[in-house]
Formats: structure tokens, C-alpha cells, sequence
């Protein structure tokens, strides 16, 4: 998937969303809210009705809703199918998400990049109880070669041509690339969370990398940028369980590991709304 051209020169949408709004919400596991009460639509896809986007098109009251994040979805299931399966097993095909785009679509949000470059995964690989185990930060550098940069680079062509892709579809829209938030503070937290804290400096670093790529294809691709890393410090996997947005490796809340809870997509949905009421 290479990146458009032509997007950088679009229309800007509405200067202000307002009642009446045709709203599609885009994305991955991140915005879909997995295991967050109550479920909605495709099991596989972990949606829930008080993910981030439930929560703004509710504060928006908008006229059309269609939520089609899915856990697991990459820039490329925007234009392809995605596959879905619980524990191993095949759950059926979900439709490209931009289906659910029209010429009359006025709001589009998308979180797309956490399964383009595999940071879950990584995350996941990271985990450790020992403390004097070897970084996984000098796996992944190994060579002096950072993988994970790599990928995020990788990356980049991919999220402008889904940006350059909604706007052909919904010229209209106001689009709104929503960043990932804070998963885990300086020097991490060791033992609460099972990570050295050089690793999860890195970890950190790395979703950093990857909201600037997304914050950069937005601003050269008619789209807008929601940074929720800066407005979510000190609600990291770290803080205490009544402050936290996002879980740890074993969540304290109903949420997946990793992932936002409640709490998090609630006040993400308070953060995107109050950046569109800015204009």
C-alpha cells in the first residue's frame, strides 16, 4: 500500500463537528476497547459500546454511527478483509473497513499502527520476573540496527495512504488520527509490571516513534492529529489501579492486557471531543 498525493491538498472538512454528524470510527484493538463492557458486534473483533468512539459519538450526538475498529486490524484491512478467531478458531471474515465509508460521511477517527509493527508483541517478548535477565531492548538493537524503527518507517507510506484512501472515499470528512496514550512511566515499574526499566523506556520510545509518524502523515495528508500519550502521564500501567487508563500484563480491570480499559477510552473520547470543539 504506497502513500497518495493527493490528499495534501484536500478540503478541509467542518471546522466544528455539531449535531448531525455522519461519523465512521476506524481502527485496531486499541480504539475497538477489547474485553471493556458490553460487547458489540463481531466477538473476534473486541468491540465494546464504551470504546472511544461509542463514547465521543454519544457526546456528539451525531446522526450515523458506524463502528467498524477490530482487535487485530491493520492499514492493510482497510482495504482488505480482516480473518477473525477466538482462541485458535476461525470466527468468519469482516469486510474492509472502509465499506463503511461514504461520500456523506462528515467525521472519520482511525488508530492504526500498534499490529503494523508489532509493539504488543514485543511488549509481550519483554516480559520478565527475573531482574538481572538481559534487556530485550538489545535483541530488538541488536547490530546497532533498531527493528522496531524499522517497522515504524515501514510504516509510515502505509497509514498516509489510508489517510489519502479515506479522503477519496469521504471527501467530506473531517479525519482524525488519534495517537496511542501512555503505557508505562520512566524507568517502568518493576515488579508491578514484569519489565526491566531500560526495556520499558525503550517500549515507550517506541510508541513515541510511532505517534510521531502518525502525527506527521496526518499534518501532510489533510488530516488532524490527537496526541493522547501528553493529556495520559501518570495513568500509565503503573499508577494505581482507580488512575490507570491502560492495563498492565495482568489487567486490575475488565480490559485486555495492554489495553485501554474503561476508564481510558472514556477519557480519550473526553480528549478527541475537546480537541473537534477547538476546531
Amino acid at each position: 500500500m504506497g502513500a497518495g498525493t493527493g490528499a495534501a491538498s484536500a478540503e478541509p472538512g467542518p471546522a466544528a463537528p455539531a449535531s448531525g454528524e455522519a461519523y465512521v470510527a476506524l481502527g485496531d484493538s486499541f480504539a475497538s476497547g477489547p474485553l471493556v463492557p458490553d460487547i458489540t458486534g463481531p466477538l473476534a473483533c473486541g468491540r465494546s459500546t464504551h470504546n472511544y468512539p461509542h463514547e465521543l459519538a454519544a457526546r456528539l450526538s451525531v446522526a450515523s454511527f458506524k463502528d467498524v475498529t477490530c482487535s487485530g486490524a491493520s492499514t492493510k484491512h482497510t482495504t482488505e478483509p480482516q480473518s477473525g478467531s477466538i482462541l485458535g478458531l476461525p470466527t468468519g471474515t469482516e469486510p474492509p473497513q472502509f465499506d463503511a465509508l461514504s461520500p456523506d460521511t462528515t467525521l472519520v477517527t482511525l488508530t492504526f499502527g500498534g499490529n503494523d509493527t508489532g509493539l504488543v508483541g514485543v511488549a509481550q517478548n519483554c516480559m520478565t520476573l527475573d531482574p538481572g535477565a538481559t534487556p530485550c531492548k538489545d535483541r530488538y538493537t541488536q547490530g546497532g540496527v533498531d527493528q522496531i524503527a524499522q517497522r515504524i518507517e515501514e510504516f509510515k507510506p502505509r497509514i498516509a495512504a489510508v489517510l489519502d484512501g479515506i479522503h477519496a472515499r469521504s471527501p467530506r470528512a473531517r479525519v482524525v488520527a488519534v495517537g496511542y496514550g501512555d503505557y508505562i512511566k520512566p524507568g517502568g515499574c518493576f515488579p508491578l509490571q514484569p519489565v526491566l526499566g531500560v526495556d520499558a523506556d525503550y517500549l515507550q520510545a517506541s510508541v513515541d516513534r510511532m505517534n510521531g509518524a502518525i502525527a506527521q502523515a496526518a499534518a501532510a495528508h489533510g488530516a488532524e492529529y490527537v496526541d493522547l500519550r501528553t493529556p495520559s502521564k501518570g495513568h500509565d500501567s503503573c499508577a494505581a489501579p482507580g488512575d490507570r487508563w491502560i492495563e498492565g500484563f495482568v489487567p486490575v480491570h475488565l480490559a485486555a492486557p495492554l489495553h485501554p480499559n474503561r476508564q481510558g477510552e472514556e477519557n480519550y473520547a473526553r480528549i478527541i471531543d475537546d480537541q473537534l470543539q477547538k476546531g
